[in-house]
């Protein structure tokens, strides 16, 4: 294990540099900010769209979208984390996270050149990706339609150690928003907002429910789907004009035999009010990608209907029932499907124009690594990518969401997504430790999750770093509540830390 153990500390030192070089510049835009007053600074951002057709061996096509939101950190650079999937062809279910840095600069009124890299780790849909990193370095021509651009962009997609090595034109459309924040030397001092801040969601919802697939429904094998697929996940959701919301939604497979399933898609829909009451009723429309763990989408494209009940149990807490029908209209998976989801309202207050606390949010990226079981009774170092954020809802407890994708140790594809409770004690200056308890659903990649479902607790101690940064390293046990996989994980992780306006601790 001393070969894996080196490689891991590679590639833990080289993500740690990435994210401090990153988190140095964010530090540097941010203290330009400062004021005697905790205002609510508004960062410009985008969300910005990709779609292209990369060429895989054998001249095999397969289309591949992209989403990133991106914060500016000034001189025209910015950073922030990205997805991207298969969408067309017949390797459904590749999946890569990652983080992109970006640099855009206008030649003309309307015209704009830029460049950048996207680095991320995954796999899946049976792709040659190797051990699963992926890098992506592109050039943009963008022209500006106000708060919305679009253009061309040329990129070459190369999974490092696999056989996908492709260059390509394609289409890039992204859209102007605001990363609203404070500073971290502002927790617990009161402003007034009119808008949430961070990613600017309103509502957070941990979510388990089921797959009941149509009769007949066969797997990428042919073999029959199970009668039952459990799932988990996690949904954020955004208020618009008059009822209507948007957001966006991830889950996995826990349970049914397709461990290595994941989906992420995006959602609209509306709710009334029944009567006074605590009752309301509304519908969901959503489309976006899956696949994996034997299930046939085709090239990944999934289309979903849903009727949804709500009953709200206090101010900022509800329970959420839905069900309706999910569809892969380029496979042959046809599925109802049930959920039921506790909503925590994380913006209330802001929305109500009331005078609100800062609370503390964080957003880390970096590098484990673990000894993880495989299909063929192996046991092989595994390294992967972590993006994780943090909300806190008092000054020592937080919840936080994470997704870690495997970048090392042959295990390209294997993807695993967590929730779950987090203390923060503070120890001495700028240090602090914690623990956390995490649940969720992994597998993919060859590594045997069993059913999918997992459990990872983690301590860890943590320093931050002028206004913004913070430093942290873990250690912990990832172990399939059902399946064989159980090692020791060691973590490091670099990340911003920033106020929000949110809920007073109570």
């Amino acid at each position: 294990m001393g070969g894996g153990n080196s490689r891991a500390a590679r590639s833990t030192l080289g993500t740690a540099l990435g994210m401090a070089l990153w988190a140095c510049a964010a530090h540097r835009a941010q203290a330009q900010d400062q004021s005697g007053t905790p205002a609510v600074n508004a960062r410009s951002a985008k969300v910005r769209f990709g779609f292209e057709q990369v060429t895989l061996p054998a001249t095999e096509l397969v289309g591949l979208a992209g989403a990133s939101y991106l914060v500016d950190l000034g001189a025209g650079i910015s950073l922030g984390p990205a997805v991207y999937g298969t969408f067309t062809g017949r390797r459904g279910g590749l999946f890569v996270v990652g983080g992109e840095l970006a640099w855009r600069r206008a030649i003309a009124r309307a015209l704009s050149v830029g460049a950048g890299v996207y680095a991320g780790g995954g796999g899946g849909g049976a792709a040659p990706v190797g051990d699963g990193l992926m890098l992506r370095p592109h050039l943009d021509l963008m022209w500006d339609f106000g708060t919305m651009s679009s253009g061309l962009s040329w990129s070459r997609v190369r999974f490092v150690n696999g056989d996908i090595d492709s260059r390509q034109l394609g289409a890039t459309f992204s859209v102007r928003t605001a990363f609203r924040h404070v500073g971290r030397d502002r927790l617990g001092e009161f402003v007034s907002a009119t808008s949430p801040g961070g990613l600017g969601f309103d509502r957070v919802l941990a979510v388990a429910g089921a797959y009941l697939p149509a009769a007949g429904t066969a797997s990428t094998t042919g073999t029959a789907l199970p009668g039952t697929i459990r799932l988990v996940g996690v949904r954020a959701e955004q208020d618009l004009a008059g009822g209507t919301l948007w957001g966006i939604e991830a889950a996995g497979a826990a349970s049914g035999g397709v461990a290595g399933y994941a989906e992420v898609l995006a959602a609209l829909g509306f709710g009334v009010k029944v009567g006074g009451g605590p009752l309301s009723l509304g519908g969901r429309v959503a489309a976006g990608l899956g696949g994996g763990g034997g299930i046939a989408v085709g090239g990944g494209p999934l289309l979903r209907g849903s009727l949804t009940t709500a009953a709200r149990l206090t101010r900022d807490l509800s329970l959420v029932l839905d069900e309706g029908y999910t569809a892969a209209p380029d496979g042959n998976f046809r599925a109802a499907h049930v959920t039921a989801a506790l909503n925590w309202t994380v913006d209330s207050r802001v929305r109500e124009g009331e005078p609100v606390p800062v609370v503390r949010m964080e957003w880390f990226g970096g590098v484990e690594g673990y000894d993880a079981v495989r299909k063929d009774g192996s046991v092989r170092d595994l390294q992967a990518v972590v993006l994780r954020v943090n909300r806190f809802v008092s000054p020592s407890w937080y919840l936080t969401g994470q997704v870690r994708s495997a970048l090392g140790g042959g295990a390209g594809a294997y993807t695993v997504g967590l929730l779950g409770p987090g203390a923060h004690l503070p120890i001495a200056g700028a240090f602090h430790g914690g623990a956390e308890l995490l649940v969720g659903a992994a597998g993919g990649g060859g590594v045997d999750t069993g059913s999918g479902i997992v459990a990872q607790p983690m301590v860890w101690l943590g320093c931050d770093i002028g206004t913004s940064l913070v430093a942290r390293v873990g250690v912990g046990r990832i172990r399939a509540l059902k399946g064989p996989l159980d090692g020791r994980v060691v973590e490091a992780t670099l990340g911003f830390a920033f106020g929000v306006p949110g809920l007073e601790h109570r």
